[in-house]
């Protein structure tokens, strides 16, 4: 049987409106999701947010979908995430969205941040599992 439990973090501001949840998934998984906009105004929360939820994972996926925009200051966050993880040897994978990878072509050319397409694939990589293939349809 899986447990899940969520806990949730609105944004203090107007400006750049954001919801941060962590579900959590045997055994020791954290999976920590943002909605809407990190930017300078909210990224220094996502960051304290994911690192409290970080510190009591084995494994933590980041589940970055439904964010429509991502600032340099969100790559901050993950740079942060990523140190916390290091030193806890704590396994983490990012989940992007099409802003938050457009950020990571420029901020992360070299591909430090380790990614997968889908959550299910994140969880599948972090359970020592290969994920199976997206299948992309061709454009004309």
């Amino acid at each position: 049987m899986t447990v899940f439990s969520t806990s949730a973090l609105l944004d203090r501001t107007d400006e750049s409106p954001a919801t941060f949840a962590t579900r959590w998934l045997p055994p020791s998984t954290a999976v920590i999701g943002a909605h809407g906009e990190i930017d300078a105004v909210n990224a220094g929360d996502f960051a304290e947010y994911a690192l409290q939820h970080t510190d009591q994972a084995e494994r933590v996926a980041v589940d970055l979908t439904d964010v429509e925009f991502f600032g340099t200051a969100g790559f901050s966050a993950l740079t942060a995430i990523a140190e916390r993880c290091s030193a806890t040897d704590t396994e983490w994978v990012l989940v992007p969205s099409k802003a938050v990878s457009r950020l990571l072509r420029i901020c992360d050319p070299d591909s430090a941040l380790q990614t997968c397409y889908s959550v299910a694939a994140a969880l599948s990589t972090l359970n020592g599992k290969t994920p199976l293939l997206q299948l992309v349809t061709k454009s004309r």
